[in-house]
């Protein structure tokens, strides 16, 4: 109830705008009807994605999934698309400056663990 409260009032604000962009007048049940609508298709989006995602004997929901619901229609695939890769390749450059980080940190223990194997072998010889 609360999820579908929130679609209708988002279905609301959206109305709003458009009206003042293109000058028209949105009624309340038209606002209704389309929330309603908006809702029912998220629910059979939703069902599709996760029949994707079974079919490639999957439990969780990835991109491709998202990419095959969004086949019909050229510009959100595209879109997409481009989101998915900008977030992949967000991600790996996260995933380096990650790997540098532990390399020099590891890189600084290996120093100072041969500083203190050097000390304990001239302690050893004297």
């Amino acid at each position: 109830q609360r999820l579908k409260a929130a679609v209708h009032y988002t279905v609301g604000c959206l109305c709003e705008e458009v009206e003042e962009d293109k000058d028209v007048q949105f009624s309340k049940q038209s606002i209704a009807a389309i929330s309603e609508i908006t809702f029912r298709q998220c629910e059979i989006f939703a069902k599709d994605l996760e029949m994707f995602a079974r079919h490639a004997k999957r439990t969780t929901v990835t991109t491709e999934d998202v990419k095959l619901l969004a086949r019909r229609s050229n510009s959100l695939l595209k879109y997409i698309t481009q989101k998915s890769e900008e977030l992949a390749s967000s991600n790996m450059e996260q995933k380096e400056k990650k790997k540098k980080k532990s390399s020099a940190a590891k890189g600084e223990r290996t120093g100072e663990q041969e500083a203190a194997v050097t000390e304990n072998e001239d302690s050893n010889m004297a």
